[in-house]
């Protein structure tokens, strides 16, 4: 597979050389996210954890003025790792991979050998619980495209489905989605808790560069808005988890 130095670079070259690249690059801004908000402790982020306090991200379909009028919003559910990813309008239904950080306290990536599948960075929010959770994937990769190549179609108001390991699915609609260039990531305003369970969906973005990648992220933000059971699940005894 390897070819001449200084040989013509081919149309079929450059492809493989994007889809590999892309590997490495898909998560770069979450990479960036994490590192560049941590503190001096070397801590991951507070902005990623159910805590309070953070930016509120104005949105299309999200008035916070104090004459809004919205649904009341669905209580904050207790811990449950993710099982799975739907977004219903795009056609994707994933199984979730758990996602941490690595020796230098970046964000690791889903698998690049399993496209389809959706990485959820367990060190943040479970879905439905209080602060701003995290799923990451892929837009393609060296075999074609991944589980987030048509991520960018999605409009506000469309809704997200995260599958909790208790049976229940915590339902997010799209407040907007947003393109960021690497060079000025907004780490507050993705990460930031706005005080209600939220979820940021994060793939590649932008124009693609042979020589950096892509240049940009594309971000859904997403509010819960609902909270159901997994058909067929097993009833919960005493209310538990």
């Amino acid at each position: 597979m390897a070819q001449r130095s200084g040989a013509p670079l081919t149309r079929r070259r450059t492809r493989a050389y994007r889809l590999t690249r892309t590997a490495a690059l898909t998560l770069s801004l979450v990479v960036g996210g994490v590192w560049w908000a941590q503190d001096d402790e070397g801590t991951v982020p507070a902005a990623a954890g159910p805590h309070d306090g953070g930016v509120a991200v104005a949105s299309a379909g999200d008035s916070r003025g104090p004459a809004a009028t919205r649904s009341p919003a669905p209580a904050a559910l207790p811990p449950s790792p993710a099982v799975s990813l739907t977004v219903p309008h795009l056609g994707i239904e994933a199984p979730v991979v758990p996602l941490g950080l690595d020796a230098e306290r970046r964000l690791t990536t889903p698998p690049v050998d399993d496209a389809k599948v959706v990485g959820w960075y367990q060190g943040g929010p479970s879905p439905g619980e209080s602060g701003t959770a995290v799923a990451v994937g892929h837009r393609d990769t060296r075999t074609g495209p991944a589980v987030f190549a048509a991520l960018r179609t999605l409009r506000p108001g469309r809704t997200i489905e995260a599958r909790r390991a208790d049976g229940r699915i915590a339902v997010y609609t799209v407040d907007k989605v947003t393109t960021y260039e690497k060079a000025h990531f907004p780490d507050q305003e993705v990460y930031g808790s706005t005080g209600r369970p939220e979820l940021r969906v994060i793939t590649c973005g932008g124009r693609f560069s042979t020589q950096t990648g892509y240049e940009s992220n594309l971000v859904v933000f997403a509010h819960l808005t609902q909270v159901r059971a997994f058909p067929n699940h097993p009833a919960r005894r005493g209310g538990r988890a």
